[in-house]
């Protein structure tokens, strides 16, 4: 198997998750493993819940990227992997783990995925949602209240004091490394369409 390996990046609540739900639908869940960086925080089992709180989770070394870049080469070779299942309103790992099949596209998505070179290179396609910063934050806030159960407190106190800082300083500068940067997240249609052709000529080839 040599399966197309495509990765999208961009900041937190840059629409990140519609271009990915978009390449889903255009190539066929079937056809399409999808591997995200957010379940490779490591684990914080050992410290108290006040202390995994104020981690910086934005930072490159708050994820087992090592481990992301075995199972994506393991994937590679026709391997199943077990993907954590990471409790964002713990800041824990799960016992159980997903099991990913092996299918002729892999999509790989996460805020710092083009950080680390040995994952970049692994990738055929890179792809980078790129949105203004209010939006983003907009995003984040409506996000992470609804589905990881945080304040609007926390959630600002961590933007404030992590998020925004490393976006600048590890997120922003691996757009260089992009492909495609894709403006205005996943509501430019223009941008999706260009995107459409590339699939249709490159990876649906792969899973005929």
């Amino acid at each position: 198997m040599n399966p197309f390996i495509i990765g999208v990046a961009g900041g937190s609540g840059s629409g990140k998750t519609t271009v990915v739900k978009h390449i889903i639908d255009r190539v066929g869940i079937e056809n399409l493993v999808l591997i995200q960086h957010d379940s490779y925080y490591r684990d914080l089992k050992h410290l108290e819940f006040e202390h995994r709180a104020k981690q910086n989770f934005d930072h490159p070394s708050a994820l087992e990227t090592e481990l992301l870049i075995r199972h994506v080469q393991a994937l590679r070779q026709g391997y199943s992997v077990e993907m954590p299942i990471y409790d964002f309103t713990e800041h824990i790992r799960l016992e159980e783990t997903e099991t990913l099949e092996p299918r002729p596209v892999i999509l790989v998505d996460g805020i710092l995925i083009f950080f680390e070179k040995e994952l970049r290179d692994l990738m055929h396609l890179k792809l980078f949602v790129d949105t203004d910063s209010d939006v983003r934050l907009l995003r984040r806030l409506r996000r992470d209240i609804l589905e990881r159960k945080r304040t609007v407190e926390s959630v600002l106190d961590q933007y404030e004091r992590h998020v925004r800082m490393m976006h600048l300083e590890f997120v922003e500068p691996t757009k260089r490394y992009a492909d495609i940067i894709i403006p205005h997240g996943g509501e430019n249609r223009a941008a999706l369409d260009m995107l459409n052709a590339l699939i249709s000529g490159k990876v649906l080839d792969e899973t005929r």
